[in-house]
């Protein structure tokens, strides 16, 4: 089959990577996929994803929140994209190209971007079973199957970013990993020797077996040709079930070859400063595949980008030019930040360094200035905060002593520089090259008022992410240098935002609304009765601390029935007909056939609809709130509690079967989920919080999109947080790994506790940790490595929870004066409300809505009465 152009001239883009996808964007941006036929051939069986967050799929990111591909752009723009056709020959003669598939596509235009490939060292057994490379999302599918099921032990070889990436991957499934790296230190092109030995001593402190100096000579297998070892160039032996080879990359050049294109000595395709082919002005090459005009191949995503972004231009016979690239990086390696920038080794002469090393706390930090003070270049290893900053200042001569920019926050001498002070064609975002400038006039041009808005904009941040943190603080600055007000009051009574008010409850032992409103609210709000945000958001507030100072825990006593949400009125659902749903706890999903017979025999006795949960709970709909009393002293007496589902608190944490039953399982996964079910069951917080436990890698339980989630491990439970699987889906993070059981609720109770005093009103935690500066990275300085020194207070606080918790339907159905509010009419409390009714279906019951709509529009011929009474509810 031939397709060919005909009056539409055609445009052949050979790879569909990250680079491709930005080529695609740039077309569309200067409406070339309008006047264009656009064919695109990609290998891989799925089209354009992240590769530089590749290893965060086994952090929980599935390949689909990998894609970088919006269907909906290439449908949109009638790009023909033929997924897992890949091209195999060019005829630069006939000007076509011929996919595997058969197919051959005429192109007046023809652009490759077929990327790179990894090398592998020409050493014996190189291919015996056991052996990987670390490139695509497949070869993570077959490393993941193959340690679940044939591994233990595990080796690298590479120290360079994929390979420190690729043993953080199998320590996390479980295995014994080392990494081989040739070279004297990790890492050897981004990091000299000092901040080389910082990230070893670091690596080494998590379980990992660093070999530096050292190659590989030979894979040694068993009589069936599996990996049973490795032997070095040093002589020594080592003992692994697994090799994963990540020794660097190649450019993939081997199609231009076979079609006569110019190629380096080395390896890529010779470009000019167009990126068109020195041999044929008919076809580009972009990324790592490219030898741009300066003699070097890019393996940087920013670079590919601007190559892109070139080619695309000189196809629309606009000017644009690719004359090199700064190479700077920020990496996040098995949780250390590592960074280079500019010329980070000091190899223009003529230059000091600057050196702050501290060995106890795995800090590096090296500054190259040249002798009239211009910063040169740096590498910081174990805090890459000031990267942003230190970046943009390169070439230029920062406004304070180069010295004082190594020190640590808050030591004699530090100083730390603001975004503020950088000048406004300093670039922010390396990856799309957005200045400073751009971003001031997304904010006064464009009137872009966040960072989201100011992302899509100028597409600053939606890189490689490195730059998020310099973006919120200058759209911060450009918005009060502009004289915008953003009064950040929790609403019109309180000046004070939530975590503010949070703070002074808890520092004065305020333990009523009416004291915090007169002492803390605005003036004209003092002495009033607050209003429908403030309320319910300090009634969380005080029942979250109660045991600590000294306030109610029953959040129906005194002021603090007033205060609360619709549903905590009457501690069950409001459903739409005004019926409630009743749901009972059921800590991780288990119930004994009693129990299962007991609520079987509730809902039968009461006319309920019955339906299990997405939590592993069964919930009764269509009580009568005069019934909910009753309702609970069965399930009371029968061992049943409060499951909290109507309240901002601990809704469930579900469970696998784990390792008692499944084959699979590798930790006792119902009885965590239980005790931390029991542990943190009422705990009122900003919003509701959902958790999971699952046995094994498999994930049953989802604990992955939950607020707090646990998988187990072979040696014990790694923890995420800041799931979500609601209408904004989000993966949790991971935390930390290989706990302990202790450990493991030692941190939840941190992490919990440290959530529920500072998000904002109605913030799920998965919100909260993108919006809290720092983000996971300050989340997990604060819980874990109790940066702050306040984990000591959140642990005594959540202690205090725990021993102070109490039952809310036991402590209802055990004091009359409680159960008084439990009726449809004050005036006529033996009264059911009326326009409450119920019609059959599959055997159960739903809401008569017609009945609802009658009593809503109140005929005239009804009697007055009782529907007057419903005014009084």
């Amino acid at each position: 089959m031939t397709t060919t152009p005909g009056a539409t001239p055609t445009i052949v883009l050979v790879g569909h990577g990250m680079v491709g996808q930005r080529f695609l964007e740039a077309l569309a941006e200067r409406g070339l996929t309008a006047t264009h036929r656009v064919v695109v051939l990609c290998e891989e069986p799925r089209p354009a994803y992240d590769r530089v967050a590749l290893t965060s799929y086994f952090s929980g990111r599935t390949p689909d929140e990998l894609s970088m591909t919006d269907l909906e752009f290439i449908d949109t723009h009638g790009i023909e994209l033929y997924v897992g056709d890949p091209a195999e020959t060019v005829d630069r003669a006939a000007r076509t190209v011929t996919a595997r598939s058969g197919k051959v596509f005429a192109y007046d235009t023809l652009v490759l971007a077929t990327g790179s490939y990894p090398f592998v060292p020409p050493v014996p057994h190189k291919d015996a079973t056991g052996c990987f490379v670390y490139r695509t999302i497949e070869d993570l599918l077959a490393i993941e199957e193959y340690a679940g099921s044939r591994a233990t032990v595990g080796a690298v070889v590479g120290g360079g970013l994929l390979g420190l990436e690729a043993a953080g991957a199998l320590k996390g499934l479980g295995l014994t990993s080392h990494i081989v790296e040739f070279a004297p230190r990790l890492m050897p092109v981004q990091v000299d020797e000092g901040g080389g030995a910082a990230l070893l001593r670091t690596i080494e402190e998590m379980g990992l077996t660093v070999h530096t100096g050292v190659g590989t000579q030979e894979i040694v297998v068993d009589s069936e040709g599996a990996v049973t070892g490795m032997k070095l160039s040093d002589g020594s032996e080592l003992a692994t079930d697994m090799v994963v080879f990540s020794a660097g990359v190649r450019p993939r050049d081997q199609l231009a070859r076979d079609c006569g294109l110019t190629v380096g000595e080395r390896g890529g395709i010779t470009v000019d400063e167009q990126c068109r082919t020195v041999s044929d002005p008919h076809v580009f090459a972009i990324g790592e595949c490219a030898l741009a005009a300066d003699g070097r191949v890019y393996g940087l995503v920013a670079p590919g980008y601007e190559q892109a972004e070139t080619a695309a231009a000189t196809i629309a016979s606009d000017e644009a030019a690719f004359t090199g690239a700064d190479l700077s990086t920020k990496l996040k390696l098995l949780g250390v930040d590592v960074a280079s920038f500019g010329d980070a080794h000091g190899t223009s002469g003529d230059c000091l360094d600057v050196v702050y090393s501290d060995a106890r706390s795995g800090l590096y930090k090296k500054l190259v200035i040249g002798r009239d003070g211009t910063l040169l270049g740096g590498i910081l290893v174990g805090d890459a905060d000031a990267y942003g900053t230190l970046k943009a200042f390169t070439g230029s001569v920062p406004p304070v002593a180069p010295e004082s920019l190594v020190l640590p926050a808050g030591a004699s001498g530090g100083a730390q520089l603001g975004p503020s002070a950088l000048p406004d064609d300093a670039v922010i975002c390396s990856c799309h090259n957005v200045s400073k400038g751009t971003i001031r006039g997304a904010v006064t041009e464009h009137s872009c008022t966040t960072v989201p808005e100011v992302k899509k904009c100028t597409k600053a941040g939606t890189g490689c992410g490195s730059c998020v943190k310099v973006l919120g603080q200058l759209v911060t600055a450009e918005l009060e240098a502009s004289g915008v007000e953003v009064d950040k009051g929790l609403c019109g009574c309180f000046a004070q935002t939530r975590e503010e008010l949070y703070e002074i409850v808890l520092a004065l032992r305020v333990n009523t609304y009416r004291d915090l409103l007169d002492r803390y609210g605005r003036e004209g709000a003092r002495g009033g009765d607050g209003c429908e945000v403030c309320k319910p958001a300090v009634a969380s507030i005080i029942a979250s601390l109660a045991p600590t100072i000294g306030a109610s825990g029953y959040v129906l006593d005194g002021e603090q029935a007033a205060l609360q949400d619709s549903n905590d009125h009457f501690l069950a659902n409001l459903q739409k007909n005004g019926s409630y749903s009743v749901v009972p706890r059921i800590p991780g999903g288990e119930i004994t056939p009693e129990g299962l017979i007991t609520i079987g025999e509730i809902a039968r006795d009461f006319g309920l609809y019955t339906k299990i949960t997405g939590g592993q709970r069964i919930d009764m709909f269509g009580a009568r709130v005069e019934q909910l009393p009753l309702i609970w002293t069965r399930l009371v007496d029968a061992g049943f509690e409060s499951g909290h589902a109507y309240g901002k608190s601990l809704r469930t944490v579900k469970s696998c079967v784990g390792s008692t039953w499944c084959r699979y399982g590798v930790q006792d996964s119902v009885r965590m989920a239980i005790d931390l079910e029991l542990r943190y069951r009422g705990l009122r917080s900003p919003h509701k919080l959902k958790s999971a436990v699952s046995g094994c890698a498999r994930e049953c339980a989802e604990a992955q999109s939950k607020d707090f989630g646990v998988i187990a491990t072979a040696a014990g439970w790694n923890l995420y947080v800041g799931g979500n699987g609601g209408a904004t889906p989000r993966h949790a993070d991971l935390l930390a790994q290989d706990l302990s059981d202790a450990e493991l609720v030692r941190l939840i109770d941190r992490f919990l506790m440290f959530y529920i005093r500072t998000a904002d009103r109605l913030e799920r935690t998965s919100t909260w940790l993108e919006r809290i500066p720092g983000g996971l990275d300050h989340v997990r300085d604060v819980v874990v490595e109790d940066s702050l020194g306040i984990c000591e207070e959140l642990e005594s606080l959540m202690a205090a929870h725990v021993a102070n918790y109490a039952d809310e339907w036991a402590s209802t159905v055990d004091d009359p004066e409680k159960l008084a509010r439990f009726v449809s009419f004050v005036n006529a409390p033996d009264t059911p409300d009326p326009v409450v009714g119920f019609v059959p279906e599959r055997g159960q019951t739903k809401p008569d809505l017609p009945l609802l709509s009658i009593g809503m529009r109140r005929p005239a011929e009804d009697p007055a009465d009782v529907l007057e009474g419903s005014a009084q509810r």
